[in-house]
Order: C-alpha cells, then sequence, then structure tokens
C-alpha cells in the first residue's frame, strides 16, 4: 500500500536549518506530484511546496520563498525539504503529500519541527 514516511524533524534556534525528508513507497514515486503541507498548532493545512515529477519545476508559499528548497530523489523514492533561516511562525508538523495543492492523495503521519530559542 501507499506509504508516506517524514523524518528529520526537530527543535531548532530561530535562524537554524533542518532537512525533511519523507521516503516513499507502494507506488511509482517518479510518475507523481509531490508537495509538503504543515499544520502549526490550532491551524488548519498550510500548503509549503510542491515538485513536478522530474524536480525541474518547483513552487513555494510566500511566506517560505527564498528559504526552503523542496527536492527529490526519484532513484531512492524520497522527497526533501531543506529548510533554513527557520522562523518560530515554522513551528508546525510537516506532512509529505502525494499529489499537487488542490489534489492531494496520500499523506505521510508528519514530522515535528519546533523552533524556538
Amino acid at each position: 500500500q501507499v506509504q508516506l514516511v517524514e523524518s528529520g524533524g526537530g527543535l531548532v534556534q530561530p535562524g537554524g536549518s533542518l532537512r525533511l525528508s519523507c521516503a516513499a513507497s507502494g507506488f511509482a514515486f517518479s510518475t507523481y506530484i509531490m508537495t509538503w503541507v504543515r499544520q502549526a498548532p490550532g491551524k488548519g493545512l498550510e500548503w509549503v511546496s510542491t515538485i513536478n515529477w522530474g524536480g525541474g519545476s518547483t513552487t513555494y508559499a510566500d511566506s517560505v520563498k527564498g528559504r526552503f528548497t523542496i527536492s527529490r530523489d526519484n532513484a531512492k523514492k524520497t522527497l526533501y525539504l531543506q529548510m533554513n533561516s527557520l522562523k518560530p511562525e515554522d513551528t508546525a508538523v510537516y506532512y509529505c503529500a502525494r499529489g499537487s495543492q488542490t489534489n492531494i492523495t496520500a499523506r505521510g503521519q508528519g514530522t515535528q519541527v519546533t523552533v524556538s530559542s
């Protein structure tokens, strides 16, 4: 069955960096658009970034543009999110998702990112 397993979250100070990974299995990873979304405490899901099949096209929410970088390794069936210059408002559970911003068909269990001094 479809599995998306996120890792790499944790506690980091403001201005710090983290790299999230998402290991995919159970489907043809290289043929799907992939997306990162997040959910801050008490808030709804927020779209973060999307990458196309080959990795040549990426889009970002304004709130993370210039700080986050989405990438993928189709040979390893893995999606990444490099997060730099982290801010307290980036604190959230981050989810890896199969599909585009408006058509998510599967989602992982999430990994917690906490930005605090």
